[in-house]
């Protein structure tokens, strides 16, 4: 039995741990611990849970608690679940999974020094839609890939108390919700690109509210990322990937959260078709949560984390230090190899 405890009594955390919990038997959720106590008891209240812990240090010390999920703001995310590690806990964070790559390294280097698990929570990686993609191209259904497009847009508004619209906290479009695609395009190519060129449209608040970016990678392959939360955007979440070949092209609508539905398509030889996927309709949290839970037994390796979260940060903190300079775009040269 893994035995879960909550960092930050989030909205988050209720559908991403609280309710695949309730359906994975080797995994329950203990304890909450939120800034404010109160809210921390009526938050364990609502949703069953028998334990509150009186403060975030109160909950890492508990024996009742093995492995810890971190919904903090981002800038909180290094902080406590290196204290965490520590404290001898295991730790499933939140993404994006730090403020930047020096605070990812300093994450992955307190594992390995722990011996702790240390897994950000993309879960969107460990859905059998997501990785049928990652099967099929590497079969050579597409042939060899070409160009990579990906995007994530959902209108965000920028109401009082939205961490999203604070720079300070880790806000931002790229660093909530273009560290998706970005992290889709990578996993598809297997490899580190260099930043080719960045747009940034900046909210009045300093974040970013629209982010735009070509990547080269090895081999020559370019590939586009895009992502935007500006409030004036339709109501319905936009978010896509294609991955065109030598030999046709995927496409899926809703990488993100292909168990709300989803559209895989294959084009080849002139022809277009769908593919269903067994298992889809779980959601891509239950699939998370028991890819912990195998990580944790040792019956599989981790899949994100380590060096790949080092990485995603990396590029992600290119692409922002790419706008110091000019306030619209900033254009490099292309890549060649």
């Amino acid at each position: 039995m893994v035995r879960i405890g909550l960092l930050g009594a989030s909205r988050i955390a209720r559908g991403a741990v609280i309710r695949p919990s309730r359906e994975i038997a080797e995994a329950q959720v203990t304890c909450v611990a939120a800034r404010n106590v109160d809210r921390a008891k009526s938050y364990a209240t609502e949703h069953g849970i028998a334990a509150v812990a009186e403060s975030y240090t109160a909950l890492l010390e508990r024996h009742d608690v093995d492995l810890i999920y971190n919904a903090l703001p981002p800038r909180e995310h290094a902080e406590w679940s290196l204290l965490a590690m520590q404290a001898g806990k295991d730790v499933l964070c939140e993404k994006p999974f730090a403020m930047n790559a020096g605070e990812a390294r300093d994450m992955v280097g307190g594992a390995a020094s722990t011996g702790r698990v240390l897994i950000e929570a993309f879960h969107y990686r460990f859905h059998p839609v997501f990785e049928r993609v990652l099967t099929m191209i590497a079969d050579g259904a597409i042939g060899r890939i070409e160009h990579v497009n990906a995007h994530f847009n959902v209108p965000i508004a920028a109401n009082p108390g939205e961490i999203r619209y604070n720079r300070g906290l880790g806000g931002g479009a790229l660093m909530d919700l273009g560290c998706y695609p970005l992290h889709w395009v990578r996993s598809v190519l297997g490899t580190e690109p260099q930043v080719v060129d960045a747009s940034i449209r900046r909210h009045e608040s300093g974040v970013d509210i629209e982010t735009k970016a070509t990547l080269a990678f090895p081999g020559g392959v370019p590939a586009a990322i895009a992502c935007s939360m500006d409030p004036a955007l339709p109501e319905d979440l936009d978010a896509g990937l294609s991955v065109t070949g030598s030999a046709g092209q995927l496409t899926l609508n809703n990488p993100l959260a292909p168990h709300n539905g989803y559209l895989l398509t294959l084009e080849r030889n002139g022809s277009n078709s769908s593919i269903e996927i067994d298992g889809a309709a779980r959601t891509t949290y239950w699939y998370q949560l028991q890819h912990v839970i195998d990580v944790l037994a040792g019956r599989r390796p981790m899949l994100t984390g380590g060096t790949d979260a080092i990485a995603n940060m990396a590029v992600i903190d290119t692409i922002l230090a790419s706008d110091r300079s000019q306030a619209t775009a900033v254009r490099r040269p292309t890549v060649r190899h």
